[in-house]
C-alpha cells in the first residue's frame, strides 16, 4: 500500500504497520514510520530535494517528446495516457535529471517516479538517464541512480526494449572513464530498469525494505507454481543473497552517500595528512629473535589479537562496507570497503575472524567462501576503476573447505583472485596480521609489499595438518610447525614478506598496536604511491616470478652441458 502526502495535519495509514499516522509528523520524518519504519514512496523532485545539498540542485531539462511508434491502444491511446500522466504529476515523464551536490561532492542525479506510468522504462526515461550518463562523464562527476519502476513500458514494445541495452552501455563508458556509478533502489524496482542500470553500477544502496527483482513476484509464483519465501525480494533478502551492497535508512541517505562520493572522487578530506616514511617496520631478520615457531602459532590465534573490523576502527576514517558478490551470497568471513587512510582514499579488504565463540561461529571462524573472494575481486576492480591503493588485512587458517564452497567454485574463486591482483594497476599492500594459511590466505596476499606482524604466520598449510599427513599425528604440529618455519623472521629471510611489524607485549593493546600498523602501512603506501601503473605491476609481477628461480636455473644450466 502507499500513501499519499497530505498537505495538511490529516491523518493517514501507515502501509507498513497499519497504524494511523500524523501527516506533518509522518512528512517531517521524511514519510518514514516512526512505529514501524515502513518507507512510504517519494516523488522525484522529493527525492532530489531529500538527497542533494540545500541550494545545489539545478535540473536538467527533460524533452517530453510523444512517442508513440507502435500507435499504441489498448482501453485509451497511449498519447492520451501520457497527457493524463504529465498533468497529474507535473512531470514531463517518469524520471528527473538534476546536478548538484551530496555533502560538498559534485553528483548528477537521475530520479524515477513511480507515479507516472509505474515509472516504467520508455524512450524518454532511456534518453534522460542515459544524457545524465553522457554529462557525468564529460564532467567527470559521479552518477546517482535512484529506481522506482514497473519495468519496461509495454506500450512503445521493442524501443523500450533497446533502452536496456542503451542505458547499460552509457554505465559502461563510465566504468572505463574510471567514474563512480552508485544506484539508490527504491520500492518497487522491477524488470527491465533492475536487468540494467539499476543493478550494473558499482554500489548498489537500497532503502529497507526495497523491492528488487527482474520479474514481479506474482508472476514468478504462476510461473513456477510455488509459494515464495517470506520476505522474497526485499532488500534484506538480497543483502543476504550477495545482490546489493548497503541498506541504508532514508534518514543517513545524504551522509552516508555523501562519505562514498568523497572517498571514490579521490579528493584529499579537509584535515591536512602527510604520509610518513619513519617507521619502526623491521626488514632485517637478525633485528628480529629467534623464537619456537609453535609459540607464534599459538599467539597467532588469541582471540584478543585485532580483528579487521578493530583495524578498520583504529586505523580508517569514512569507512564504507560493501557487501555481497552480485551472484550468490555475502561472505561474512570478508569485509570490503572503501574509506580513508591518512586522509588517502583507499580500498580495504579484510578476513574477520572475532573475539568470542559466537562471533567466530557467526563469521565462518574467518574461513572465507566462494563469494568472499569474488567479493574481494569486485572491490578490487572498483579500487582499480578509481584509482585507489588496496589493503588486505589477512587473519585466516585458510579458504573454507565444505561442500557448498566447493560446488561454487572454492579454487577458481582463489584462482580468479591471484590473476587479478598480478595486473592490478593500483598499489596493494598485503599484511599478515594473525594466520596466513594457504592458498586461502595467497588470494588475498599478491601484493605490491606483503608485511606480517611480529607473531603472525604464514603457511602452506596449518601446523595440525601438516602433521597428520606427514607425521601420521596431529600431536606432532609443534615439529611441524618448526619445519615449516612458519614464523615471521623465517618468511622475511625467505623474502616471502618485506617487512615485520613489531607487536606491543600485550596484543590485546589495540591503541599500542595500531600505532604501529599505522606507521608500516603509512611509510608503504608512501613509497608505492608515486608510482605509475606500469612500474607497480611490472614490479609486483617480478616479485613473484623470482620465488623458486634457483632450482629452474640450475635446471636450465644442466640442460645446457648436457648438449
Amino acid at each position: 500500500m502507499t500513501a499519499t502526502l497530505p498537505e495538511t495535519g490529516a491523518w493517514l495509514l501507515c502501509g507498513g504497520c497499519r497504524r494511523m499516522l500524523y501527516g506533518k509528523r509522518f512528512a517531517r520524518a521524511g514519510r518514514v514510520c516512526p512505529e514501524c519504519g515502513w518507507h512510504a514512496p517519494l516523488t522525484a523532485p522529493q527525492r532530489v530535494e531529500s538527497l542533494l545539498d540545500p541550494g545545489s540542485a539545478r535540473l536538467l531539462e527533460i524533452a517530453a517528446a510523444d512517442n508513440d511508434p507502435l500507435s499504441f491502444t489498448d482501453t485509451r491511446p497511449y498519447t492520451e495516457r501520457l497527457a493524463d500522466n504529465r498533468e497529474r504529476t507535473g512531470l514531463p515523464e517518469a524520471v528527473v535529471c538534476a546536478r548538484g551536490r551530496i555533502e560538498g561532492n559534485p553528483v548528477v542525479v537521475a530520479a524515477m517516479d513511480f507515479r507516472f506510468l509505474g515509472g516504467s522504462l520508455g524512450s524518454t526515461v532511456g534518453e534522460a538517464v542515459t544524457r545524465a550518463a553522457e554529462i557525468a562523464l564529460a564532467e567527470r562527476t559521479p552518477l546517482l541512480l535512484v529506481t522506482a519502476s514497473g519495468g519496461a513500458r509495454m506500450q512503445e514494445g521493442v524501443i523500450s526494449l533497446m533502452q536496456m541495452a542503451k542505458t547499460s552501455q552509457a554505465l559502461g563508458q563510465l566504468d572505463e572513464a574510471g567514474i563512480l556509478t552508485v544506484s539508490l533502489i527504491t520500492d518497487p524496482t522491477f524488470g527491465g530498469v533492475a536487468a540494467s542500470f539499476a543493478t550494473s553500477t558499482d554500489v548498489i544502496v537500497a532503502e529497507p525494505g526495497a523491492r528488487l527483482g527482474f520479474a514481479g513476484p506474482r508472476v514468478i509464483e504462476q510461473t513456477i507454481k510455488q509459494t515464495l519465501p517470506p520476505g522474497f525480494q526485499t532488500a534484506e533478502f538480497l543483502l543476504d543473497h550477495g545482490v546489493v551492497d548497503t541498506i541504508c535508512p532514508r534518514a543517513e541517505l545524504r551522509t552516508r552517500l555523501g562519505k562514498l562520493l568523497s572517498v571514490a572522487s579521490r579528493r584529499p578530506d579537509d584535515v591536512p595528512h602527510q604520509l610518513t616514511t619513519d617507521s619502526a617496520l623491521i626488514t632485517d631478520p637478525a633485528a628480529l629473535p629467534e623464537r619456537d615457531p609453535w609459540d607464534c602459532v599459538r599467539a597467532a590465534r588469541r582471540l584478543t589479537r585485532p580483528s579487521t573490523l578493530d583495524w578498520l576502527a583504529l586505523l580508517v576514517e569514512d569507512f564504507t562496507e560493501l557487501h555481497g558478490d552480485r551472484a550468490a551470497a555475502d561472505c561474512p568471513a570478508l569485509i570490503a570497503g572503501l574509506g580513508r587512510f591518512e586522509g588517502v582514499p583507499v580500498a580495504v579488504i579484510g578476513t574477520q575472524k572475532g573475539h568470542s565463540a559466537d562471533e567466530l561461529a557467526d563469521r565462518n571462524y574467518g574461513m572465507p567462501s566462494p563469494s568472499g573472494y569474488r567479493k574481494a575481486a569486485r572491490i578490487m576492480r572498483l579500487a582499480a576503476k578509481l584509482g585507489l591503493p588496496v589493503i588486505t588485512l589477512i587473519d585466516t587458517a585458510g579458504a573454507y573447505p565444505g561442500i557448498e564452497a566447493e560446488r561454487r567454485g572454492q579454487s577458481v574463486a582463489i584462482a580468479e583472485n591471484l590473476k587479478l591482483m598480478a595486473g592490478l594497476p593500483v598499489p596493494v599492500v598485503a599484511v599478515v596480521t594473525g594466520e596466513g594459511g594457504s592458498g586461502g590466505a595467497l588470494a588475498l596476499a599478491f601484493a605490491d609489499r606483503v608485511l606480517m606482524c611480529a607473531n603472525a604466520v604464514y603457511s602452506v598449510i596449518s601446523a595440525e595438518g601438516c602433521a597428520a599427513i606427514l607425521w601420521k599425528d596431529p600431536a606432532a604440529a609443534p615439529r611441524a610447525a618448526a619445519a615449516l618455519r612458519v614464523d615471521a623472521r623465517s618468511q622475511l629471510a625467505q623474502g616471502v614478506i618485506d617487512g615485520v611489524v613489531p607487536e606491543p607485549e600485550d596484543d590485546s593493546d589495540h591503541l599500542a598496536f595500531a600505532g604501529a600498523m599505522r606507521a608500516a602501512l603509512a611509510s608503504t603506501l608512501a613509497d608505492l604511491l608515486p608510482l605509475d601503473q606500469m612500474n607497480l605491476v611490472t614490479t609486483r609481477r617480478a616479485r613473484f616470478r623470482r620465488f623458486g628461480t634457483g632450482s629452474a636455473v640450475l635446471l636450465d644450466a644442466e640442460k645446457e652441458n648436457a648438449r
